[in-house]
């Protein structure tokens, strides 16, 4: 599960950035919960903030994850991806590194006018204040 913190800054600004891609055997809402309660404690996060939690369309992603699991270019691909995370995950240098493009993108999406929000984006979004 795609894992996105969005949040308020001392300045009034939304922000909303992707974090990680967190393992999940199933989809069900209890394996969903503990998914994001081992989030929240490995980051030394404060559950008491959390205020939402959004699942965009979990359950047909069920279907999707099992018809993956069949296909060996598919599988290969999100082992690829799962092994790119943990690398830049566990640096903060290159965590930054990576932050670093993702904000001058933004900024050039923004500019252009040309960001892509809404429904449709799979993802978990974690509304904290």
């Amino acid at each position: 599960m795609a894992m996105v913190l969005r949040y308020m800054d001392d300045k009034g600004h939304v922000i909303e950035m992707f974090v990680g891609v967190q393992h999940v055997t199933d989809t069900t809402s209890s394996t969903l919960k503990d998914a994001v309660d081992i989030f929240f404690s490995s980051n030394g996060l404060s559950f008491s903030k959390l205020r939402g939690q959004g699942y965009d369309e979990a359950s047909n992603m069920r279907a999707l994850v099992a018809v993956a699991k069949k296909n060996i270019d598919i599988a290969s691909f999100f082992t690829t991806t799962n092994s790119v995370v943990n690398h830049v995950g566990a640096s903060c240098k290159r965590r930054d590194a990576l932050r670093a493009q993702l904000q001058e993108k933004l900024v050039i999406a923004f500019e252009n006018d040309c960001l892509i929000t809404g429904r449709g984006l799979q993802g978990t979004i974690i509304s904290i204040v």
